[in-house]
């Protein structure tokens, strides 16, 4: 049955956002949503949804806090108030060109807008569109942002922070990843919001030690309309997007749009694509005085090929790489995939495909039960499938091994398959289901909100083998089907496992304002429970069930004092944790039974006794947010504690095997500020800058598991000390054009410091034109976005980092042996040219 699901979500994911909201719109539940107003108001159309706060509206919009806006209901954005949109969303006011928003959060907080947005390669996904903020450090290894990337703020990797989508958690539910291509199409994005240090009491996430990153869909519009726009560039790029939005619905207060895109590229280096087709909607029913009811549904399908990781030697040698000659092998250490396919090469491109299906659900959602409460849940829904290629030598003929069996024969659809090597991809299935709900009381100064999130997931991960043509090519890219079966009647796996995981998390945070507003208090605690349930499906390993549990209280407190109307300052604490990855609790890998260097059994061994990784985080600051300026400076202090790290571990008899362990301490200190304009004279400037000190406080376990490497006082690797973000945007209602620059100062890659890669500087530019009115089509517009102008050549991204790279001695005089981390290439100049416009 999960088969068939998974087909099923897996071939209609680009359209299952339409199915979804003809469902909806059809529905008598929301039909009946409408207020009885409406039945009874002629003119209804021009009478929709009373914009008065009442008395819980105007406290809430007076008193923000670290209560919580994760969902858009909570606090929803318009960055434009009385300003005329010329396009796309863009007013041409906002601050920094919409590199900044005003607020007034009692925390570090960074937020981009449509301004910013529109102006951009549209293809972009949010990580890249945030890497100017304060702290961002964002890796970009092609022109349309399709392959993925990744990001550190303050020295935190994604996976040690938290992602949402219309208040909905977007991290991996296993192993935290976040995969930003698949997320949502940047056209229909209305603010992308960065919360440095800490997550919010109602942020629905068990993997943010770090901070948040929250993402916001904008609103149907309120007349019928839509925006559609084409993009040609270079390595054969293309992509068309095109969205409707229905206006309001008949005399009822719904409105909706349906969008689809689809792009293409081909690899900038080395050989490989990238196909994408992607389906949003979103409807919003609005009634009375604070009622609210959205559903936002998103569809991703996307197949496309992998970079590889490279070491420091792979890249001194190969550079962006060289492709292989027809009848050879990949040469060994080259820095791309092979393009042609020779018989045992495991490096051919075609092994090495990242196909995936994603269909997102959210509805947040806001009743005003009375003027002094008001309820708000967020239900949502998760469903991924895909895989991450892979290929093994293929032993099928008497000599494959499942774990301690060996001696086996595999047949693929009734025969020993006669190539040199099997397709082995790893296999991701998940359904997560969840709800966030709260109710929030305000009475006089005070705010009290009480509230639950519930979330239940399955995920099954599988590593199958399957056929390969004598060609090279996987008769299944998805690698779910022309299976190995053993001749024990058991299809043969890598990895065999299901992951079930229950969150129970309450909280509750009290909101204290004073002089008039001037001085807000937070207080808040949430607790969280979290069970997983594990079943290992290998043969022979140590544990085939196995259950754990993690309890964290996560207390938090915050105050602001606004000075006078332009001036604030704020501080807060809050405890944060990331709980381990769902990978720590399972052996994998290959069994070992014969090699005597080898620990016996699996390679990677379980760790079910690993703890949450803690972190508790500080910050103070200062805003200036005049009518013309816009500023802010923060001091920022973090202590860790059970760091998560994968360690090799030699035993006492010399044997190696892998394994998760918790790594001791770390602190960092730091300091952010931005400070952006409204136009002057139609410019817009913009500048961020980042300092950070982070230190690991412990001596790490070396390989040998017999002695510590001297990383104590060390700086902590994927933490540059320097970052300075600037751009500078004009706009004049017709012809536009923007300017940025990001310099990151170098990173190490190892905890001993002894490999890094050196800092850089990435230039980009968009120039563009909005001609007036043209039949149906309001906002005609061309631009050309020009990324990496200067075609900078380096590394970006430490992939994957190591204690040491170099041989050195442990602490108690044992040698330790270096082993290289690997790292991403940078993406080349790329011309990006837009035609564009709202009808």
């Amino acid at each position: 049955m999960l088969k068939e699901n998974s087909m099923f979500f897996k071939q209609h994911s680009s359209v299952i956002a339409c199915l979804i909201c003809s469902t909806v719109l059809s529905s008598p539940l929301v039909a009946v949503a409408a207020t009885a107003a409406d039945k009874k108001t002629p003119n209804v159309v021009t009478k929709r949804s009373p914009t008065k706060e009442g008395k819980q509206g105007n406290a809430a919009l007076a008193a923000p806090s670290m209560m919580g806006a994760t969902a858009p209901t909570d606090e929803h954005i318009d960055v434009r108030g009385h300003m005329r949109d010329i396009g796309d969303g863009v007013t041409g006011r906002a601050f920094g060109g919409g590199l900044m928003t005003p607020t007034d959060a009692p925390k570090s907080v960074s937020a981009i807008t449509r301004d910013y947005i529109a102006k951009q390669n549209p293809a972009l996904n949010p990580m890249q569109l945030i890497r100017l903020l304060p702290g961002a450090n964002v890796s970009n290894q092609d022109p349309l942002g399709m392959t993925g990337g990744h990001i550190s703020v303050r020295g935190l990797t994604e996976s040690q922070m938290g992602f949402t989508l219309e208040g909905f958690p977007i991290n991996d539910i296993g192993n935290f990843a976040v995969y930003p291509q698949e997320i949502v199409d940047s056209e229909n994005l209305s603010t992308v919001k960065l919360a440095q240090g800490s997550a919010d009491l109602d942020s629905p996430h068990i993997s943010s030690s770090g901070g948040v990153v929250d993402m916001y869909m904008i609103d149907p519009k309120k007349k019928m309309g839509g925006h559609v726009n084409m993009t040609y560039g270079s390595y054969n790029a293309t992509r068309g997007f095109a969205r409707f939005d229905t206006g309001y619905i008949g005399n009822t207060n719904l409105r909706a749009y349906f969008s689809y895109s689809q792009g293409r590229q081909d690899h900038w280096r080395g050989p490989g694509y990238e196909n994408k087709k992607h389906g949003e909607m979103k409807i919003v029913n609005d009634w009375g005085d604070g009622n609210r009811v959205s559903l936002a549904v998103v569809g991703n399908n996307l197949e496309n090929n992998a970079y590889p990781s490279v070491t420091k030697a792979n890249w001194n040698q190969y550079g962006i790489g060289v492709d292989n000659v027809p009848g050879q092998k990949n040469p060994s250490g080259n820095t791309v995939y092979a393009r042609y396919y020779t018989k045992g090469d495991t490096n051919y491109y075609k092994f090495r495909p990242n196909p995936f299906t994603n269909i997102y659900a959210s509805m947040p959602s806001t009743f005003k039960l009375t003027d002094h409460l008001v309820l708000t849940e967020t239900p949502y829904f998760w469903y991924g499938y895909g895989n991450g290629g892979g290929a093994q030598s293929n032993n099928a003929n008497g000599n494959m091994t499942y774990g301690a069996q060996s001696n086996l024969t595999g047949l693929i659809n009734g025969q020993v398959p006669t190539g040199a090597l099997l397709y082995n991809p790893s296999l991701t299935e998940t359904y997560r289901p969840g709800a966030t709900t709260k109710l929030t009381w305000t009475a006089g100064p005070n705010r009290l909100m009480v509230g639950y999130w519930f979330e239940y997931s399955k995920q099954r991960q599988t590593a199958p083998y399957s056929a390969i043509s004598d060609d090279g090519t996987p008769l299944n890219m998805w690698g779910d089907s022309n299976n190995l079966i053993l001749s024990n009647g058991v299809k043969a796996q890598y990895r065999d496992t299901l992951t079930q995981t229950q969150v129970h998390t309450p909280f509750i945070g009290d909101s204290l304002s004073l002089f008039h507003n001037k001085l807000t208090i937070d207080a808040g605690l949430k607790y969280a429970i979290v069970k997983r349930n594990g079943t290992n499906y290998l043969p022979d390993v140590d544990r085939k069930y196995v259950s754990t549990n993690y309890y964290q209280a996560l207390p938090t407190a915050a105050i602001r004092y606004k000075i006078n109307q332009n001036h604030q300052i704020f501080a807060s604490v809050a405890t944060n944790f990331r709980m381990p990855q769902n990978y720590a609790l399972y052996d994998s890998g290959s069994y070992n039974s014969t090699d005597k260097t080898k620990a016996p059994g699996y390679n990677n061994k379980a760790n079910p006794n690993q703890k949450s990784e803690i972190s508790i985080s500080e910050e103070a600051g200062w805003r200036y947010q005049g009518d013309l300026i816009s500023s802010s400076i923060t001091y920022f202090h973090y202590n860790f504690t059970n760091r998560l790290y994968q360690q090799t571990i030699i035993n006492e008899n010399g044997q190696t095997y892998s394994t998760n362990i918790n790594a001791g301490g770390a602190h960092s200190d730091g300091v952010d500020a931005e400070i952006g304009t409204r136009p002057i004279h139609h410019l817009r400037p913009y500048i961020s800058f980042e300092y950070l000190h982070a230190v690991t406080d412990s001596n790490l376990p070396a390989a040998s598991g017999a002695d510590y490497v001297k990383t104590k006082g060390k700086a902590a690797p994927q933490a540059p000390a320097y970052q300075v973000g600037f751009g500078l945007d004009y706009d004049d209602g017709h012809r536009f054009a923007g300017f940025d620059l990001k310099y990151v100062a170098k990173q190490y890659s190892t905890f001993m410091n002894d490999e890094h890669i050196p800092g850089y500087v990435l230039m980009n530019i968009n120039v563009g034109y909005r001609f007036p009115k043209f039949g149906i089509f309001r906002s005609p517009t061309i631009r050309l976005n020009l990324q990496n102008i200067s075609n900078n050549r380096y590394l970006d991204w430490v992939n994957a980092s190591q204690v040491n790279a170099k041989n050195t001695v442990g602490v108690f005089g044992s040698n330790v042996t270096g082993k290289s981390p690997t790292y991403t290439i940078s993406s080349p100049f790329a011309a990006i040219a837009t035609i564009s416009s709202d009808f």
